[in-house]
């Protein structure tokens, strides 16, 4: 093993994941250097539930404590028939309490997760955070990895031991190394509606998370903490064929569909609102000489189930600790091929499958297959047994297990 030169890690991306990548490394006496093309942290409306094994990442990073006083736990989720207004099932986190010291979900915002991050690190040597800086080209060397980045003052060169790309979906690290990104879009687009009613003022048994079922127009309902009481509930659908963005996002148009799935109230006040179209890709390799991918640049997947956020910071997870040992001369860089070996396993064996699974049962519309998915789901929560099961691969514990065993 030859202890490569002692180059800073470069990390593409200033969300969750580059930031819980970055923070991993650093803790691990890997100097970094963190980019990121906007001018400030994004304050997105984006994903929120943690799962278990995550919440232990950031137990391990020293980050829990100050999630939990950010955030919302969710010990249990519920699915809902909208067409009967019936619960269906409930599914208590409570049955992993012999399989995870988290038997719960966390309801954190992810750009809270970034907040406290680079609040723990402001000021330290050896973690330096550029924004408005976007990386333009890069070239691979024996040892090092020459970057381009272009920023307010022009453009630079810089030299680092290794790039890792966290910048999103459309990743310009996966796409200057010529990784492909295979899969497929959605033809409809997801709609996000975030408002102030609080629904658990309704008598209709919803807790923090909900699952709607519906053959024409499902809806997931969650709640997440905001800037404090009385926090925001996030409801999720899909467009209608042949409906624009701006019918979508109109005024009428969400009140319609909110009115939909509860009809009875009028005082929906629209916090916050957007539509964007969804992926199921998986990149071909998450690791390319010096260049590696984690988060969406390596993967993207709907939100049903609330898997996205969590693999990203598995692979940060996964890859940091590798990473570390590699950059300190401790391992072969062979780990890092593991690395992509495993975390794509967990990608296109676990999340890929359960999120478009999950999609597909929600939206079901032939009659006899619909209710034959209702009767098993109700099954599978009133059995213990099968619930644990069930829930193990919904937060993802069996992914993060089964990709542990590939070498």
């Amino acid at each position: 093993m030859r202890k490569v030169e002692q180059l800073p890690v470069l990390i593409v991306g200033a969300g969750p994941v580059g930031a819980v990548c970055a923070f991993g490394l650093w803790r691990r006496g890997v100097p970094v250097v963190v980019v990121e093309a906007e001018p400030a942290p994004v304050q997105d409306q984006r994903a929120a539930s943690t799962q278990p094994p995550t919440l232990e990442i950031l137990a391990e990073l020293g980050l829990y404590e100050k999630a939990l006083t950010r955030g919302l736990v969710s010990p249990v989720f519920r699915y809902f028939d909208r067409i009967t207004g019936e619960r269906v099932a409930e599914f208590d986190c409570a049955l992993l309490k012999a399989d995870t010291p988290f038997p719960f979900v966390l309801q954190h915002e992810q750009f809270k997760l970034v907040d406290t991050i680079l609040a723990e690190v402001a000021g330290q040597p050896d973690f330096a955070v550029r924004f408005s800086a976007k990386l333009v080209g890069f070239s691979q060397g024996a040892d090092a990895v020459s970057v381009e980045l272009e920023g307010p003052d022009g453009r630079e060169t810089v030299r680092c031991a290794y790039v890792i790309g966290c910048d999103g979906g459309r990743s310009t690290v996966r796409k200057l190394a010529e990784i492909g990104f295979e899969g497929f879009t959605y033809p409809e687009k997801f709609i996000k509606i975030g408002t102030t009613f609080d629904f658990l003022s309704i008598a209709r048994d919803y807790c923090f998370r909900n699952y709607f079922s519906d053959p024409e127009e499902w809806c997931n309902l969650f709640k997440v903490k905001g800037d404090g009481p009385p926090g925001i509930w996030r409801a999720i659908f899909p467009s209608r064929v042949g409906e624009t963005d701006e019918d979508a996002l109109s005024e009428a148009g969400m009140r319609s569909r909110l009115t939909k799935f509860f009809p009875g109230n009028d005082r929906w006040e629209i916090a916050y609102s957007a539509i964007y179209s969804v992926n199921q890709r998986v990149a071909e390799t998450f690791r390319k000489g010096r260049v590696l991918l984690a988060g969406d640049a390596a993967h993207v997947n709907n939100p049903i189930g609330g898997m996205g956020m969590n693999g990203g910071l598995h692979d940060a997870a996964n890859l940091y600790t590798r990473l570390a040992r590699v950059w300190r001369g401790e391992a072969d860089d062979d780990e890092l091929d593991i690395y992509s070996r495993q975390r794509r396993k967990a990608q296109l064996d676990f999340v890929q499958q359960q999120t478009i699974r999950n999609k597909k049962e929600l939206e079901e519309r032939d009659p006899a297959r619909r209710r034959q998915h209702l009767d098993e789901l109700k099954r599978t929560g009133d059995t213990p047994t099968l619930a644990r099961a069930y829930l193990r691969r919904a937060s993802l514990i069996d992914s993060v297990q089964a990709a542990a065993q590939v070498a």
